[in-house]
């Protein structure tokens, strides 16, 4: 499906890794992404319905909300004066709605969680929140400042109470799966970018729980590790961004997670968008040229995949997948604060 042209094969971890390739805001990008992405945009905007979330089969709900808003504010949309600014708005105040203003959790999964936190980050500090709501409702809302702090103590109550040091679908749960904590994490370790806080102890945790999933060989299990050692694209991908962007690339399984998803870069993962997702981050934080390789033709595959109207198909529904698609190319701009080397 997507291909590169070196193997890391014969690399030691160190020159895997390294970090040679510049990556700058403002450098060209190319009319191929630009139009993928502005029609992209123009699907989701004009699906959004008056609840400010996407019609997305079963996947409904704030999370799929807030891979929307991020995939807005991953080219750069300005949040506030843009002429999508009442898209991004009408998201964040879906997120918000499904949160609880006692726990913080935003219902009804971990899942949700995880990506509707993820889009409270980095929304907060660019969006002006002062006009979020109406003038008759403001008073009685919570802010997205409110809201942020709100979702992390959530996160952070339902690692202290599982075993695993991990997060599953329910925030009471005792078990974990590395998919479900990777997008617990992802929002954690965007907080902490955000200035909010969030104790070391409880990326550690998190960094023991993927250490404790990963195989030798770079492959990680889904709820446990036993269930390594098989098609592990995404899980792999995951361990290997949550390792770099929590700065732990000395362990491990950071080059072990990097041999793998650099040497099975041909495979056809299960739910190849969400693939894709992770993919595109765990390249680009490791290595600019291998990322740049992958990404070229992974632009001239959704040049090819995009319907007429914006959209791409998938597994996730309509609305995840487009999603996950252009955040996949969101790099191409390096807006998101996440997404910085």
């Amino acid at each position: 499906m997507l291909m590169l042209a070196s193997s890391a094969d014969a690399q030691t971890p160190a020159e895997t890794a390294v970090e040679s390739s510049s990556a700058n805001i403002g450098e060209t990008v190319s009319r191929d992404v630009h139009e993928i992405y502005a029609k992209g945009l123009g699907f989701l905007a004009q699906t959004q319905n008056e609840r400010g979330t996407w019609p997305a089969g079963e996947g409904t709900g704030p999370g799929t909300t807030g891979l929307a808003v991020l995939a807005f504010l991953a080219s750069g949309e300005d949040p506030n004066f843009g002429p999508h600014r009442d898209v991004i708005r009408k998201g964040l105040r879906h997120i918000i709605a499904g949160q609880s203003a006692v726990t913080g959790y935003i219902s009804p999964s971990m899942y949700h969680h995880g990506f509707g936190m993820l889009a409270l980050c980095e929304a907060y500090g660019v969006v002006d929140d002062s006009d979020l709501y109406s003038a008759d409702e403001s008073e009685a809302r919570r802010s997205l400042a409110e809201a942020t702090e709100l979702a992390v103590r959530a996160a952070l109550t339902a690692q202290k109470n599982n075993r695993r040091g991990g997060w599953r679908y329910a925030p009471n749960a005792s078990d974990a799966d590395t998919s479900v904590s990777g997008a617990v994490v992802m929002g954690l370790l965007a907080a902490r970018n955000a200035g909010i806080e969030v104790p070391d102890e409880s990326i550690d945790k998190a960094i023991d729980y993927f250490v404790s999933m990963t195989a030798e060989d770079g492959t990680v299990g889904y709820a446990s590790v036993s269930e390594g050692g098989g098609e592990s694209v995404a899980r792999s991908s995951i361990v290997n961004l949550v390792l770099a962007i929590a700065r732990r690339k000395d362990l491990p399984a950071y080059p072990s997670t990097l041999r793998y998803i650099v040497g099975n870069r041909d495979a056809q993962p299960t739910w190849p968008e969400y693939a894709r997702y992770y993919q595109a981050q765990a390249y680009f934080q490791s290595d600019v040229a291998v990322w740049k390789q992958w990404n070229d033709r992974l632009v001239q595959q959704l040049k090819r995949d995009q319907k007429s109207d914006g959209s791409f198909d998938g597994d996730l529904g309509v609305t995840n997948s487009t999603s996950m698609s252009l955040l996949a190319i969101a790099l191409n701009y390096r807006f998101l604060p996440i997404y910085e080397r």
